[in-house]
């Protein structure tokens, strides 16, 4: 008896020690997503590194707001200028990441080329994640078909980047996340 008790007790230790071992190992995205859940609430100014002869943002202050982070939904602004029209909308869901473009008028109706973007189609890295084209953004607007955007994140920088296949479109945009900035009004659509 005393050994059969010995068995069980073994093998429901090596049971909750692979179990345990299992629960602490995170996916890199789900890495990624608590990473940038560390910044909800925080505002960081950005600088254009690559496209920087897009004329609407030349010239302008660039701001970044992690202003609402939910479970499985982050929303970020970003405002450009005193455009704040845009609002990166992330989503968690299967081990997956979304990344949608929200684009609203100053009275807060969506505008007519809004909630494009794509799904990370594997688990990316702890600092990277990339979201190629779906089928909604294709549909909406068949030039952006060949869209990949990515985001990359690590203790001092967040990019939001887009490269366009096949064309020599890129846009780079980069914010030190050493430095908070004072906490900007609502974006268009929102109320504080």
């Amino acid at each position: 008896m005393y050994l059969q008790n010995m068995k069980k007790l073994f093998f429901l230790l090596l049971l909750s020690m692979s179990t345990i071992g299992y629960a602490q190992e995170k996916s890199a995205a789900r890495q990624f997503w608590e990473n940038l859940k560390k910044h909800c609430g925080k505002s960081y100014e950005g600088s254009i590194s690559a496209g920087a002869g897009n004329d609407d943002f030349s010239n302008k202050k660039l701001t970044m707001h992690v202003r609402s982070c939910e479970e499985n939904t982050i929303r970020i602004p970003f405002f450009v200028g005193e455009n704040k029209s845009r609002t990166w909308v992330l989503t968690f869901a299967n081990d997956r990441i979304s990344l949608k473009h929200d684009h609203r008028h100053e009275d807060g109706s969506e505008d007519k080329v809004t909630q494009y973007g794509g799904t990370s189609t594997n688990a990316g890295l702890p600092e990277i994640q990339f979201f190629p084209a779906d089928q909604q953004t294709s549909s909406l607007l068949p030039n952006a078909s060949t869209n990949v955007w990515w985001i990359t994140l690590d203790k001092d920088l967040f990019s939001y980047n887009l490269r366009r296949i096949g064309s020599d479109r890129l846009f780079t945009v980069k914010f030190d996340l050493s430095k908070t900035i004072d906490t900007p009004s609502a974006p268009w659509g929102w109320k504080d």
